[in-house]
């Protein structure tokens, strides 16, 4: 039976169908619901508490996504993770990400930034605690927090709402290599370095680290590909 916990008072306003698919897209990310697993409306409906129409809207949205696939005459299926796409993705993120990241490092000394300084901050220091609770879905979320952080100092809007659309193939990679290897310290202290390196102007080095930090996942793969042949396709 498909379990997704029922959905949590939002501070923020957003529809229920927004709730639902944000919360069905985490789970498939978290692998709260892994791949290859059978779906189905009425189990996800029950298990969150919502009816059955805001349920199918976001399983169509996310089948648009091709983070669900519909089988013929069998239903609907978390996909396999696309080894392709997980490529794809990381190249698209780190062309992204450098020019915006760039931007936020040319961008620091224009006023004052005591509330961004404050805000990543606060963000290493609860990836720290993730860290050490092994906590990776947990310390996920706050990676992409810290990203997106730098994201909002380059100003772009656009640029963060496609990040955050051609993602989730990436982080479903990224989810299992947390799990598998175990670096999330590692990862923590390379955003130091990033944050360091931007409230510093340096924009050549914020390049470099960001660089870096995204491409891990290239020589990640092919090991993870061999541990978990059953949740990958090509």
């Amino acid at each position: 039976m498909t379990i997704i916990p029922p959905l949590e008072p939002q501070k923020q306003r957003k529809s229920l169908g927004e709730q639902i698919y944000e919360s069905i897209r985490e789970s498939i990310v978290s692998f709260r619901l892994e791949p290859g697993t059978m779906i189905y409306e009425n189990e996800l409906a029950d298990s969150m508490k919502v009816s059955r129409t805001p349920v199918r809207e976001a399983i169509r949205l996310l089948v648009s996504e091709q983070l669900l696939e519909v089988l013929p005459q069998r239903g609907t299926r978390i996909a396999l993770i696309s080894a392709r796409k997980v490529s794809e993705a990381r190249f698209i993120r780190e062309q992204l990400e450098l020019g915006a990241f760039r931007l936020a490092a040319a961008k620091w000394s224009d006023r004052d930034r005591s509330a961004e300084s404050a805000s990543l901050e606060a963000l290493l220091l609860q990836q720290q605690a993730a860290a050490a609770d092994k906590d990776v879905a947990l310390f996920l979320r706050l990676d992409e927090a810290f990203h997106r952080a730098v994201l909002e100092i380059a100003g772009n809007e656009t640029l963060m709402q496609m990040i955050y659309y051609m993602r989730a193939h990436l982080n479903r990679a990224r989810y299992l290599a947390m799990d598998q290897f175990g670096h999330m310290d590692q990862v923590v202290e390379e955003h130091r370095r990033l944050y360091d390196a931007i409230r510093s102007g340096d924009e050549e080095r914020v390049a470099v680290l960001l660089a870096q930090h995204i491409r891990k996942l290239d020589q990640e793969l092919p090991e993870l590909r061999t541990a978990h042949p059953d949740y990958f396709v090509h």
